[in-house]
């Protein structure tokens, strides 16, 4: 009853939105709410076309539905480190210390949303076009890749670079070459890196600060790992109890998500073991001619530390800057492993490799399909020569 009213009340508002009505102008704002909630009715007239049930912003849900695990655990997490840190972890509950964290995460959220979406509409005001529906995903995964210290001013900048430069500036979704979560988080990197690395950025302190206790350290496992510090329980890196970017610490509820997209067929299986496939060779490969402690770090491990998970499962199976052939998924998955352990391990000053590898595998995604198309060419070719 309640989701026909709704129905019938965008039915009844359609006329003042359509051309002719007197909010004309906003006709994209009216039915990209309306497209949100309902399934176009819009049919094809005519030719012959195969249509999905399922329409991009559809897609899009799904993919945020499968962030939300990350984002609940993220919240916990970040309660989890802050009472920790000042030692009354022991006196609080779970929901003191989910709330914590929900009450740190959310604001985040809402600058996300806020920024992108409504950069969103107005170029789709502007240029009368319907409603980008990419940026539905976007609006969280930047979140969940941030230190929870990130200012929100920060947060505002980085969204508002990332839809405009990385999206808008190529035509907006769909013509994107970069993964638009992944250059929000590189701008910051470089343009604010103090607050993006270090160890004082991935735990809320707040009012707290003088409440920590003695011996807190702040640093991730990979901060550790890169002075030589192998001093990390891998368990409690796999269920996400240690310091890190809001929803990239808990692999199991990364894992969780990935589940949800293979089995609904949004994300690909293809792309995401292929890049755990070629993290496991190299950091194995590097085991073998170690010559300090992070050269060490088992090749196992580097698949639970930093934000290697949540790349492989949500920023690498992104469908418009990943390769779209399956022997290119297979290329392209594998050399994102091999990178990241590259640039994480033998890069001194950079111990986290996962977002420069994507970005420069994005980079070169239209060459390797290229490749793998021209050589299926090739091969018909040959076989219908053969035949004659």
């Amino acid at each position: 009853m309640i989701g026909q009213g709704f129905k019938n009340f965008f039915d009844k508002q359609r006329p003042k939105f359509e051309k002719g009505g007197k909010l004309h102008t906003f006709h994209s704002v009216f039915e990209g709410f309306e497209t949100f909630l309902y399934v176009s009715d819009a049919t094809t007239k005519k030719g012959s076309h195969v249509r999905d049930y399922i329409d991009l912003k559809r897609t899009m849900i799904f993919v945020v539905l499968a962030l939300v695990p990350t984002m609940l655990f993220g919240m916990y997490n970040i309660g989890y480190q802050h009472f920790a840190a000042i030692g009354a972890l022991a006196e609080t509950t779970f929901m003191q210390v989910f709330i914590y964290g929900f009450l740190r995460v959310l604001p985040v959220i809402i600058v996300s949303y806020g920024v992108g979406l409504g950069i969103e509409f107005a170029f789709a005001q502007i240029k009368g076009h319907e409603i980008h529906e990419g940026f539905l995903v976007s609006g969280l995964l930047i979140p969940l890749v941030l230190p929870i210290d990130t200012p929100l001013w920060m947060t505002a900048i980085a969204v508002a670079f990332s839809v405009i430069i990385a999206k808008e500036a190529f035509g907006g979704t769909g013509m994107n070459i970069w993964n638009p979560a992944l250059i929000a988080r590189a701008f910051l990197f470089f343009a604010y890196p103090s607050h993006m690395s270090g160890d004082s950025v991935w735990i809320r302190l707040g009012t707290d600060a003088d409440k920590v206790v003695d011996g807190f350290s702040g640093a991730t496992p990979l901060g550790l790992a890169l002075n030589g510090i192998l001093d990390y329980n891998i368990w409690d890196a796999f269920w996400g109890f240690i310091p890190g970017s809001i929803g990239e610490t808990s692999s199991f509820a990364i894992l969780l998500g990935a589940a949800f997209l293979i089995i609904t067929g949004i994300g690909s299986w293809k792309i995401m073991l292929s890049t755990v496939l070629g993290a496991l060779f190299t950091g194995a490969l590097i085991n073998v001619f170690a010559v300090n402690p992070f050269m060490e770090i088992p090749f196992w491990h580097h698949l639970f530390l930093g934000g290697f998970m949540f790349g492989a499962v949500f920023m690498t199976t992104d469908p418009v800057s990943a390769s779209q052939t399956a022997k290119g998924k297979w290329i392209y998955g594998f050399l994102i492993g091999v990178l990241a352990i590259v640039i994480r391990v033998l890069n001194p000053a950079f111990p986290e490799g996962v977002m420069l590898a994507i970005l420069l595998m994005n980079t070169f995604a239209p060459l390797i399909d290229h490749y793998v198309v021209q050589g299926n060419v090739r091969r018909r070719l040959k076989r219908v020569s053969v035949k004659v």
